[in-house]
Formats: structure tokens, C-alpha cells, sequence
């Protein structure tokens, strides 16, 4: 079979990575073709539940203010929402949803198949086709040549998946799903780098026998707001998590069969995830921790499965069941799903631009676990850049580069494409160091409007956000003019507060600086307070209480800004640049940096060395 079929775009693989990706591409005016092993598994939950957590929340905010989907589908398929560190700063608040696994899943389908510009098609994809260097389409397992302008591969944990569980292993990209091997020696044969991570879930146990009496309850945020800026008022029933814990007695148990984990047995060589490792992990790193928190999660209204977080496992099913009812209110548990740990191949990133298009071959792109991530949001993030960037390309227009003070999506891609990584990726708001910049609740007023400007949310929005943008301005200076005298009302608002009363004018900006003092405390004292909307007073009191720390990192964000203005020419011979250590020389010409903020972000690369480059840059007229 040689069946050829012209599309702008093909998209390999339809996870978390791929929907974005392909959903993007359409919505831009590209005739797109999603490629996929399994029709009935796009935008399937393989791992826990749950879309969101400390720094993965950013991104998803961020993807709903391009246009993405993942904030959307959650809220449609939404459990409980519950705010993580709400007694910490904005800059490290976070909104994790639980969803229903079974309907969310059907939920991105059926974004797919709706969607104008966009085909489905359930194939393995075997070779990508290379024309003159360029990504010219793909051939299937069973014949098939699709060709396309554009191609962007998304396998997840597919490529060269290999399933472990205890001393058993055999192939496949997720529990009940064929690997690809062909797609990931097309790969190498295409000149790219590749190397091998280990990935893992737990098993699912019978909620009828677990005795949540004995567990503690984790209840969702009593006024919820939607993931999506877009979404409903939530009016929803929430369903509780648990929390329980392990004990001396199931490390005694894991400890007695280290010897069948294929971890340690050396039958998986991959690296692991470190922020998130299996429990044989903890135990054998950790062996001063008595116990390992474990977070019961519901996987859906209308099923009795629970997805006991904490306790990744690829020991045997029999040692899984034994330490499982080691635990405290598992006593009882039926496991109706083993886990199990999966090993696959990545690409190095660094073999990438920041646009995500490959350096090996032009017109491919690569998103997701296949760049060294792990998590449903890193992917969701890769998948709708990669998806954008392809689309722009196609219509002959410059790319979209988010850089590292406008959003978490620029922080997680110039991570990976400057330093690459040697253990799976994962967010987190450490990573971020403008991250008082980037918080959840501004995501919109970061980059609705670049989702505008691309065609991938509504015009009207753009004239939305600046309005709000106006409005919350129109408050700092009200807060900033307004000053109330002292008096009876003032002070004993200060004394309920617990703050020291005012002995003379004080302006309203002057009150909110305070701690424990909150912009609602206020508007008792300014009625034109009481009326403002939510998101333009939330703004303006982070504003306020944080205006120097904000403007400190506005500040370094500008000089970031100034060396990514200095760019590199993509031929330039570094060589020739006198003063260059030899492993600075090496480096950059392996890495061959966009831009000078780029190149001083490269390990090894000293700020002498990128001084030498602009003094070079100038003197060569660039």
C-alpha cells in the first residue's frame, strides 16, 4: 500500500502533547492530520487523576490564556479544586483539579473530532519522510505515506516502550498499548541523539475496601473558581481525597524484595523521575523515614477506583498486595490494577530551537515525554508551542518564543533546549526566577492577547483584558490618592485586624502595605472598593503589597531582555572568536544558541565569555 494524502500538518501521537498540538495547528487555518495507535485513547490519563499542582497549575493557566484546551476539559470533568499553598505568596499558589478519568478522556476526543481543519486517523507511524533535509510526511506500519509540510512528533512513553512488572517485562507504550519501535529508529537514523528514561503508575485499588474511617480527608476549596477563564461558575459536589501514610512494616516489606524490583534487579537502566520516584526508591534513599505520605485520589463519580499517589511501584503483584494492606485503611484494599514501571526513549532537547523545531531535520518538531518530560501539563505546554510554531512557519511568519519572565511555558522550553536534562523534567516554581511575574492569576493578563493575535481565542478578548488592564491601574492610583484621617472607624477596623492605629492622613495604598490587611478589609472606607470586580482587586492588592519585589524582577527582567536582542548568527564560527576557552568553543557549537541570553544560560558558559562574544558581534557589525 503507497497511499499518499496531502495535509499542511501531521501530528504524531495524541496525548496530552499531540490534541494541543493538532487542535492549535487547525484552529490556525492548517489542514492537520492526528495520528494515533488508539483512536479510543486521546487525551487519556495514564498516571494520576489530576490536572494542576505547584508550578504545573501556571502552565495550565497559561495554556488557557493562548487558547489551549487542558484548563477546559478539567473543568468539564472537574472532582474537587483545591488551591495548594494558600498560605503562602501569589508567586507559589497553585490550583490542582481532580477529574474524572473517564470522562475526560472523552472529553478531548471529542475536541479532536469536532474540530474544522483537523482528521484523525489510528495508525502506527513508522518512518518520518525526509525530503532535501526537510520533514516532507510519514509512513505507517501498514504502507500508508501521508505527506505534510509540517510534522510534529508526540509519542509520550511510546517510543521503544517497555512495561516492567516485577521480573516480567514486554513491550508497549502504556498498559494494553503496543510500543513503537519503528518510529524510534527513524529517529535515529535521522541523525538524532537519543537516550532512556523510566516512568512509572500505581496500581488502582477497590474503594469499597479501603475504611476511609480510618484515613484523613482532604476536602476541595469551599468557594472554587474554574481552571479556565472561560469556564462556568462552579457548581459542583466535590468528592473528598485521603491521606494515609506508610509504615516500618511496608518498608520492612519492600526492603525483603528489592531483590525481584526491576530497579534494582538491573533489569531497567533508565533514569527516573526524582521529584516523584517509585516507593522501592524512597525506601532504599531514604532510609531514615519511618513513613511516605500517600494520597488517595477518586478516579471518577461513577467508579469505585482509587489512585493511591505516593506508591509508584514496579515490584511484583504479589509484593504489590502485600504492602499495600501494610497500610493503614488498606488492610482490606483489592488492587483491580497492578502497577507498573515503563522505560522509553527520549531525544535530547538541546538538538532543539526554542521554537521546538529540530536541528537535525528542518520542519519536525518534537513535543512532550519524548524531550526528556514527565507530567500531563510539561506535555500539554510543548505540544501547543510546537503546534503554534508549525502553523506560523507554514504561513511564513516569525515564531512565537515565550521567554523567561513572560510565562512558565518560556521557562520550561529554554530549560530544555539550553541544558537539556539527564533525568525526566518536571516544573516547579523554583525553576522560575521571575516567578512573582508569573503567577496563575495573571496568566491571562500575560498572554490572552497573544492567544488573540493568533486566532486562537476570541477578538473581543483582547478588548477585554485591556480594559481590566486600565481598571486594576485606575485602583493602585486610587489606593495611592485616597487617605482617610484617624478616627474611631479607622483604628477599630486596625485593632480587629491586629495593626497599630493611625495618628494622622494615611493613604489607603499606605493600609494595604501592611500585613494582615486586605484590600476586602478596606472597603468598608471607600465605597467605590466595595464595587470593584474580584480579578481587578486582587490584582491591584498584589500589586501593592508586592510593588518593590515586582519592579526589582521587572528590573533583571529588562537587562535578560537586552541580551536577547544580541542575536547569534546561526553559522557563526566560534572558533574564530578569539579568547574562547575550548570548552566554551565546544559547547556553544554543539548548542548554537539563538541569542546571547541564551548562550550565558548554557552551563559552562561564564559571563567573561559572554562579553567576548559581544565585543566579537560588534566587531564583526552584527
Amino acid at each position: 500500500m503507497n497511499t499518499r494524502v496531502d495535509y499542511d500538518l501531521i501530528v504524531i501521537g495524541a496525548g496530552h502533547a499531540g490534541i494541543e498540538a493538532a487542535l492549535a495547528a487547525a484552529r490556525m487555518g492548517c489542514s492537520t492530520l492526528l495520528i494515533t495507535g488508539n483512536l479510543d485513547r486521546i487525551g487519556a490519563l495514564s498516571c494520576n487523576p489530576a490536572i494542576g499542582g505547584l508550578g504545573k497549575g501556571q502552565l495550565v493557566k497559561e495554556i488557557d490564556a493562548l487558547g489551549g484546551e487542558m484548563a477546559r476539559a478539567a473543568d468539564e470533568c472537574a472532582l474537587q479544586y483545591r488551591t495548594l499553598n494558600l498560605r503562602k505568596g501569589p508567586a507559589v499558589r497553585a490550583t490542582r483539579v481532580q477529574v474524572d478519568r473517564r470522562r475526560y478522556q472523552p472529553a478531548m476526543k471529542r475536541r479532536g473530532e469536532s474540530s474544522d481543519n483537523l482528521g484523525v486517523y489510528q495508525a502506527l507511524v513508522e518512518e518520518v519522510v525526509v525530503s532535501s533535509g526537510r520533514a516532507a510526511g510519514v509512513r505507517t506500519a501498514a504502507g500508508e505515506e501521508f505527506s505534510g509540510g509540517r510534522v510534529i512528533i508526540a509519542p509520550g512513553t511510546f517510543l521503544r516502550g517497555l512495561i516492567h512488572v516485577g521480573r516480567e517485562n514486554f513491550p508497549g507504550g502504556r498498559m494494553g498499548d503496543p510500543a513503537s519501535s519503528g518510529l524510534a529508529e527513524s529517529l535515529g537514523r535521522l541523525g538524532f541523539t537519543r537516550g532512556r528514561f523510566k516512568t512509572g503508575t500505581c496500581p488502582r485499588l477497590d474503594g469499597r475496601t479501603i475504611d476511609f474511617s480510618r484515613l484523613e480527608v482532604q476536602e476541595g476549596d469551599r468557594d472554587p473558581e474554574p481552571f479556565s477563564i472561560t469556564s462556568p461558575p462552579v457548581e459542583l459536589e466535590q468528592l473528598p481525597c485521603h491521606v494515609t501514610w506508610t509504615n516500618p512494616e511496608t518498608h520492612r516489606i519492600i526492603s525483603r524484595g528489592l531483590d525481584r524490583s526491576p530497579l534494582f534487579s538491573g533489569a531497567i537502566r533508565g533514569r527516573g523521575v526524582r521529584y516523584c520516584p517509585s516507593i522501592e526508591d524512597k525506601v532504599v534513599r531514604f532510609p531514615d523515614r519511618d513513613r511516605h505520605h500517600i494520597f488517595l485520589e477518586p478516579e471518577g463519580a461513577d467508579t469505585v477506583e482509587y489512585y493511591p499517589n505516593g506508591i509508584s511501584t514496579s515490584l511484583p503483584i504479589d509484593l504489590q498486595r502485600e504492602l499495600v494492606r501494610s497500610i493503614c485503611g488498606l488492610e482490606e484494599a483489592q488492587i483491580v490494577r497492578p502497577g507498573y514501571g515503563i522505560e522509553h526513549d527520549y531525544v535530547d532537547p538541546t538538538q532543539l530551537y526554542p521554537t521546538l523545531e529540530s536541528k537535525p531535520v528542518a520542519g519536525l518538531y518534537l513535543a512532550g515525554q519524548v524531550n526528556g518530560t514527565t507530567g500531563y501539563e510539561e506535555a500539554a505546554a510543548q505540544g501547543l508551542m510546537a503546534g503554534i510554531n508549525a502553523a506560523l512557519s507554514l504561513r511564513g511568519e516569525p515564531p512565537l518564543v515565550l521567554s523567561r519572565d513572560r510565562a512558565y511555558i518560556g521557562v520550561l522550553i529554554d530549560d530544555l533546549v539550553t541544558k537539556g536534562t539527564d533525568e525526566p523534567y518536571r516544573i516547579f516554581t523554583s525553576r522560575a526566577e521571575y516567578r512573582l511575574l508569573l503567577r496563575e492569576d495573571n496568566a491571562d493578563l500575560r498572554l490572552r492577547e497573544v492567544g488573540c493575535r493568533l486566532g486562537l481565542v476570541p477578538p473581543d478578548e483582547a478588548g477585554r483584558i485591556e480594559r481590566q488592564r486600565r481598571e486594576i491601574s485606575r485602583t493602585v492610583r486610587l489606593l495611592a490618592e485616597r487617605r482617610v484621617s484617624p478616627g474611631e472607624e479607622v483604628n477599630r477596623l486596625l485593632a480587629r485586624l491586629e495593626s497599630a492605629p493611625i495618628g494622622k492622613k494615611t493613604s489607603l495604598r499606605d493600609l494595604l502595605r501592611r500585613p494582615g490587611v486586605g484590600l476586602d478589609d478596606l472597603a468598608g472606607l471607600d465605597p467605590e472598593l466595595a464595587a470593584l470586580p474580584p480579578e481587578v482587586a486582587r490584582q491591584a492588592e498584589i500589586e501593592i503589597k508586592y510593588e518593590g519585589f515586582i519592579q526589582r524582577q521587572k528590573t533583571e527582567a529588562a537587562r535578560l531582555r537586552s541580551l536577547e536582542e544580541i542575536a547569534l548568527p546561526p553559522d557563526l564560527d566560534y572558533a574564530s572568536v578569539p579568547g574562547l576557552k575550548a570548552e566554551v568553543r565546544e559547547k556553544l557549537s554543539r548548542l548554537r544558541p539563538v541569542d546571547l541570553a541564551q548562550a550565558s544560560r548554557i552551563p559552562g558558559i561564564t559571563p567573561a565569555a559572554v562579553s567576548i562574544l559581544m565585543v566579537w558581534l560588534k566587531k564583526l557589525g552584527k
